[in-house]
């Protein structure tokens, strides 16, 4: 069930905690966003509207910076073995969770567990297929075994998100209505499409944070309403401003914008199960109907650059798209494939869309366009969040248009979409030598070698692959200039709420 269908609730525990801590912090942070989260369980959740937002309430092993480095969060520190396989991590003292209960190794165990259950149905499952076990030597120390050296392993320990087993199991299960976390801020009340209030974490193990009293996310549809409340003052920050909109706040006495190249991208994701995308010369004939230029332009205003499978903003990994055949529009080669894919009328499929997304929809309107010279004829199918994410995760598409996360190490993105049994693979693409590069990747210890292979799969995956990857935007953020403090992600993060003051 999806918070739209929640009835308002309030956590009256959180909010008198907060009261006694509440003179160190001053006001309440306004942000205005364009949609409700879909659910709250940050070991299920995708959908950035949840991840702004549990970002704020739980912690990883460890977490990521502005600059893309690692960082400790729930560990202070960790030891690895001579062959690379015992990963051993010494906890915070200290930590306790929101609802007052000291956080221990156990915490860390169980969160594994459930992360890795079938039942959990966890789309970071497969960040951790190479784990062979992991136990609590004590309160304060975790020992994880891998069953073979694995390059990203640190990378992927901040999506190891600590959860208490007691909230769990007093909710059947599902965290998806409640969060009980040890970030910097504490679940105080979800209005359904209206807001979300996050209050400060009396007892957060970083002095002198959050630097606000509370944040409230504030459920703004429209883009031109979101900016017109941060100019009269009504909001403090947007998190996320499309192009257009950045064109025009970019100018506002008052405001400050900011812009950073993304992880994030846009995409048309393909069945490769489903005719006709189960046929790699017709995902090969979309690609090449694709003006992504054009794309960038009608849809981003020029702020954002035509990109594969790996970020631009991953200098050391990403391949320019000159090195993709695929990548210059050609409507008549395009037809050949449809023919000899034994399509020679062309194609009918159904795009379907997240409607809370402008750039989504719009991005999906324009394809729709530059794909009928080539033979295809797309429906636009524009879903709210929560049927969109059914849908997604159920593989029930032709073909979809969206935004997804990228990942600092490129293993974080590519092998949970791409690998035959990805948690994220709801394309059900299958490919043995994709695999067998991916699981290459994952064991070379030379870096050289890992970029090498890495070239490999982006070479395999952009046109044949079931993505066709369009653009990488400039991540525009704006807020008034009474806040301080904020600092953007190229990963969308929003963790640097935290360090926020107001005037």
């Amino acid at each position: 069930m999806f918070l739209g269908t929640m009835r308002r609730w309030t956590l009256i525990a959180a909010l008198a905690a907060v009261a006694s801590f509440a003179s160190a912090q001053s006001g309440t942070l306004e942000l205005a966003v364009d949609s409700s989260p879909a659910g709250l369980d940050p070991h299920v959740v995708t959908a950035f509207s949840s991840v702004a937002i549990l970002g704020q309430i739980y912690d990883g092993l460890m977490e990521i910076n502005a600059d893309l480095q690692l960082e400790p969060a729930l560990a202070t520190g960790y030891t690895v073995s001579d062959d690379g396989l015992t990963y051993t991590f010494t906890l915070r003292e200290g930590v306790v969770f929101h609802n007052g209960r000291p956080m221990t190794a156990a915490d860390v165990v169980y969160s594994y567990e459930r992360i890795v259950d079938v039942d959990t149905g966890s789309p970071v499952a497969s960040r951790f297929a190479q784990v062979a076990s992991v136990a609590a030597l004590d309160d304060l120390t975790v020992e994880i075994v891998l069953t073979a050296p694995f390059a990203p392993f640190l990378q992927n320990t901040v999506f190891l998100t600590v959860v208490p087993r007691e909230v769990v199991e007093a909710n059947d299960g599902s965290l998806q209505q409640v969060a009980v976390g040890t970030g910097p801020f504490m679940l105080s009340e979800v209005v359904p499409d209206t807001y979300t209030l996050l209050t400060a974490n009396p007892d957060y193990y970083r002095p002198g944070q959050p630097g606000v009293a509370a944040v409230r996310y504030n459920i703004v549809p429209e883009a031109s309403t979101r900016a017109a409340g941060l100019r009269t003052g009504a909001y403090h920050l947007i998190p996320d401003v499309d192009p257009a909109t950045a064109q025009t706040l970019g100018n506002v006495a008052g405001v400050t914008l900011l812009g950073i190249q993304e992880l994030s991208y846009s995409l048309i994701g393909m069945n490769a199960t489903r005719p006709p995308f189960d046929d790699p010369r017709v995902r090969r004939a979309l690609n090449l109907a694709l003006d992504r230029e054009e794309i960038v332009e009608a849809v981003y205003f020029g702020n954002a650059v035509p990109g594969g499978p790996l970020s631009p903003a991953l200098t050391d990994w990403a391949l320019p798209t000159s090195e993709y055949s695929c990548y210059a529009p050609d409507a008549a080669t395009a037809r050949e494939l449809l023919t000899l894919a034994g399509y020679p009328d062309g194609v009918d499929f159904e795009i379907v869309t997240l409607g809370s997304l402008r750039v989504v929809v719009d991005t999906a309107q324009v394809v729709q366009a530059q794909l009928v010279a080539a033979g295809f004829n797309a429906t636009v199918t524009v879903e709210e969040v929560g049927n969109f994410v059914q849908r997604w995760r159920n593989g029930d598409f032709d073909a979809f248009a969206s935004l997804n996360g990228g990942n600092p190490d490129p293993d974080g993105y590519l092998d949970r979409t791409f690998r035959s049994d990805g948690s994220t693979n709801v394309f059900k693409y299958s490919n043995p030598a994709v695999d067998t590069l991916l699981t290459a990747g994952q064991r070379a210890t030379d870096f050289a070698a890992r970029q090498g292979i890495y070239a490999d799969l982006q070479r395999a995956l952009a046109c044949d692959g079931p993505v066709a990857h369009v653009a990488y935007a400039t991540l525009f953020t704006a807020h008034a200039d009474d806040v301080n403090g904020f600092e953007q992600m190229p990963t969308r993060g929003l963790r640097y709420l935290r360090n926020v003051t107001l005037n």
